[in-house]
């Protein structure tokens, strides 16, 4: 006997792109376990609010608002489509559509010639193709935090010593830094 049901199992099974409408990458690097999967996706036309967590990768063409945590190996995809009014976290990050938000990619963002982000961006590596639009404040690279607040401590710290013992003519010589930094 045929039940509509069983059409409509049938054409998604058989659909060659997957249910995220994207083929799958075959980048070995994305799959640890050595047989590829597709994508979690929130598709054109799907509203979320709300915080998303997972640890799969996840592709986004339609509208999230809220907070998308992903841990470990995954990357964050947010298609032509997608509209992003949220806080983003995840190893990689590749930007199509619109983002607004704070945008933490442990590893790489790559905004494309369609990608628009406004707020704060934080990655060890960004990739900005030509079209694509980034308004807001960016730390890309290594950052050392700790490091800058040290250095002026010590400085001032050595600048105090050599004013209270006795005046010179020459400031004391501190690597790079001097008593004025």
């Amino acid at each position: 006997m045929w039940r509509k049901e069983d059409a409509k199992f049938q054409t998604m099974t058989e659909s060659p792109l997957g249910t995220a409408g994207f083929q799958p990458s075959s980048d070995s690097s994305n799959s640890l376990s050595g047989s590829p999967k597709a994508a979690a996706s929130i598709s054109q036309g799907i509203r979320v609010k709300g915080e998303v967590t997972g640890t799969e990768d996840l592709f986004v063409d339609g509208f999230v608002e809220g907070k998308l945590n992903l841990t470990s190996n995954c990357c964050l995809t947010v298609g032509p489509n997608g509209n992003v009014k949220a806080d983003l976290n995840a190893r990689e990050i590749i930007v199509r559509g619109k983002v607004e938000g704070k945008v933490i990619a442990r590893d790489k963002l790559q905004i494309g010639s369609t990608g628009q982000i406004t707020g704060e961006v934080q990655t060890n590596r960004l990739v900005i193709e030509d079209g694509a639009t980034l308004r807001g404040k960016v730390e890309a690279g290594k950052l050392e935090v700790n490091r800058p607040a040290e250095t002026k401590t010590v400085a001032a710290a050595a600048a105090a010593n050599t004013n209270s013992t006795k005046p010179s003519p020459q400031p004391t010589a501190l690597g790079s830094e001097t008593a004025a930094d």
